[in-house]
């Protein structure tokens, strides 16, 4: 991968993203999702050899590093003046899929795993296809971007192939409950702030899938039958093939 012409290695920390313009399916975007499936292969390949409590360090060591990584980030947010309680409280669903991460590596809660299998795959999942980004590499926010996403995808599949974490159809249940005592609260948040957290104040300005969605506050609705539906073909998937339910 190389630098582009003309960026400066002394701004990779910096506010402005023209040095570091990123494009959706361009070499850097294309390396990254051949990582996302090269990795998650091998998590499967050698998931007998990654079993013993000679990783739980390691474990202890990805949470942290994405508590470091993570705070790096509401830090350079800061500097350049981007910080804002609007938009800039982890409140968004990937957000909430880091804290969920960092909390299942650190304590190995199965119901923690049970949300995120789903918060991760389908939203992390989502984000790394088409990621609303505007820095490349080598910026800081390209590697924060791309590293916090694709590390909540590898520890979901790390817990499900290592640890033999499975999700049961109750699963789908907690994640519905989970997320609509979550909505009213950030919904009331939102009002507070004056942000649009989880797209639940209004749809973005740019076109997007929620346009198809039906009208506001109609597509909160459709989004939550949209959710829990690929839920149900996640838990398909995913589930217990030898077990019921």
């Amino acid at each position: 991968m190389k630098v582009k012409r003309g960026v400066s290695w002394m701004g990779w920390f910096g506010g402005k993203y023209e040095e570091y313009d990123f494009e959706m399916f361009s070499d850097s975007h294309f390396i990254i999702i051949a990582l996302l499936f090269v990795v998650s292969v091998a998590i499967f390949i050698f998931r007998e050899k990654l079993k013993g409590k000679k990783w739980r360090c390691a474990e202890i060591g990805v949470a942290i590093s994405l508590i470091l990584i993570e705070s790096s980030y509401h830090f350079w947010m800061y500097v350049n003046g981007m910080w804002d309680v609007s938009h800039a409280i982890p409140l968004e669903l990937c957000s909430i899929s880091l804290i969920l991460s960092v909390i299942l590596l650190l304590t190995r809660k199965r119901i923690i795993y049970e949300i995120l299998l789903f918060t991760a795959l389908l939203g992390a999942s989502q984000a790394l296809f088409t990621p609303l980004l505007n820095f490349d590499f080598p910026h800081f926010r390209f590697f924060h971007f791309f590293y916090t996403h694709l590390m909540m995808i590898w520890v979901v599949l790390y817990f499900t192939w290592i640890h033999g974490y499975r999700p049961k159809i109750v699963s789908v249940l907690k994640l519905f409950v989970f997320l609509n005592v979550l909505m009213p609260v950030i919904m009331l948040i939102n009002k507070a702030v004056d942000g649009n957290y989880m797209f639940l104040s209004h749809k973005p300005k740019s076109p997007s899938l929620l346009d198809l969605l039906g009208p506001y506050p109609w597509y909160i609705l459709s989004m939550e039958f949209l959710l829990i539906t690929l839920s149900l073909i996640v838990w398909l998937i995913f589930r217990d093939k030898g077990r019921k339910g």
